[in-house]
């Protein structure tokens, strides 16, 4: 399975939403919560190339995007290949 990575903030619907596609699929992943984090969140920025929204996506290091990225990329079938189920 891939290494899964999701930085988010707490309430965020969009994250819920982020993680219960990984759910679904039965995907492991490791949440970093970064509400109260601002180290967290800094090093999030520069990982995410400026990027300051939650959730933000690593899939085995590779920048996803965001919760609407994450479902377009497994509506055109790219999610799979990605976490090893394809």
């Amino acid at each position: 399975m891939a290494k899964i990575e999701i930085y988010t903030k707490f309430l965020c619907p969009y994250c819920t939403r982020a993680k219960a596609l990984f759910d679904r699929k039965g995907a492991d992943y490791q949440e970093i919560d970064v509400t109260m984090d601002r180290a967290g969140f800094v090093a999030m920025v520069e990982r995410a190339g400026g990027g300051r929204t939650v959730p933000q996506i690593f899939i085995d290091g590779k920048h996803i995007g965001g919760s609407d990225d994450l479902a377009a990329l497994d509506a055109r079938g790219g999610l799979d290949p990605l976490l090893g189920t394809a």
